[in-house]
């Protein structure tokens, strides 16, 4: 194949910038992920990470840059990401607590079913053959995950590792080309942790490209075929494993050596209570 014949990358952030007022959390960062491609992100804390996810993902509308999904420009609303192909997990865990895990990862085939409220209502027989459609797809992700024999297990009652497992699982209903995943392996032992990487290699494996944060850094090294860097909320650098870990810039930020013009610990404060802000305004906005 060659390079005009080679499709288009799965994802392609170009000059991605976000304000929240006069604070600047992400600044012009660009970043592609291709077909069948584990890319990391790293940086450490406060470097915009989750910020930039939540650009890529419609939760923020970036206030400059544009954010494709295979060179199609995706809209600014979360479950249109979703559609369009781009599933996440949060670092905080969003399970239904009170619902089955079948029932959770059936939440997640929603945007991939067609029956409306009439005929849900109705329940007719294209209702009932997209329902047992919609368990029986739920039911190979449960078992592609390890899950399967806790299907009627209440999500609340699962252990920790299990629910990251589950929110992956709901994730991966949507039948995405993309996954996101924040910070996979946090509170996880060191065998629940090998365990995820095993999991997100099956993911690849299947044909979904990952562009995931994690702390971990041995984690990320040991999955990622591409590490990006985030420091003070701009791109420090990118390249292989190898190539990150020997750079002196890297090894400073982590070490909490100041860059030129880094942010204080009360401007870092205040851009964390503007994302605050932002994401109690938007979950208000959609009860």
């Amino acid at each position: 194949m060659t390079a005009t014949d080679a499709p288009a990358p799965v994802l392609t952030a170009t000059g991605v910038t976000m304000r929240f007022g006069g604070l600047t959390a992400v600044h012009d960062v660009d970043l592609t992920v291709h077909h069948n491609e584990i890319v990391g992100l790293i940086g450490p804390n406060g470097a915009g990470k989750t910020t930039f996810f939540n650009c890529l993902t419609g939760l923020y509308t970036p206030t400059e840059g544009t954010v494709t999904y295979k060179s199609s420009a995706l809209p600014p609303k979360p479950h249109l990401v979703t559609k369009a192909g781009i599933a996440r997990t949060f670092q905080n865990i969003r399970l239904f607590a009170n619902m089955t895990v079948l029932e959770n990862v059936q939440v997640g085939r929603h945007t991939r079913t067609k029956e409306g409220l009439f005929s849900a209502l109705l329940r007719g027989p294209a209702f009932r053959r997209a329902e047992k459609a919609s368990e029986e797809r739920a039911m190979e992700l449960l078992a592609f995950t390890g899950l399967a024999p806790k299907r009627d297990h209440l999500a609340r009652n699962l252990p920790y590792g299990e629910q990251r497992k589950l929110e992956i699982a709901r994730a991966l209903a949507s039948d995405p080309g993309l996954l996101l995943l924040d910070e996979p392996t946090a509170g996880m032992n060191p065998q629940e942790t090998r365990a995820t990487e095993a999991l997100v290699h099956a993911i690849r494996a299947q044909g979904t490209a990952v562009l995931v944060i994690e702390h971990d850094m041995r984690f990320i090294f040991t999955l990622c075929d591409r590490v990006a860097v985030l420091v003070q909320g701009e791109k420090l650098t990118e390249g292989t494993a190898d190539t990150v870990q020997a750079d002196e810039r890297v090894i400073a930020a982590y070490l909490g050596t100041p860059f030129e013009g880094a942010p204080g610990e009360e401007e870092a404060a205040e851009v964390a209570a503007a994302e605050a802000r932002t994401e109690e305004t938007q979950e208000g906005d959609q009860r």
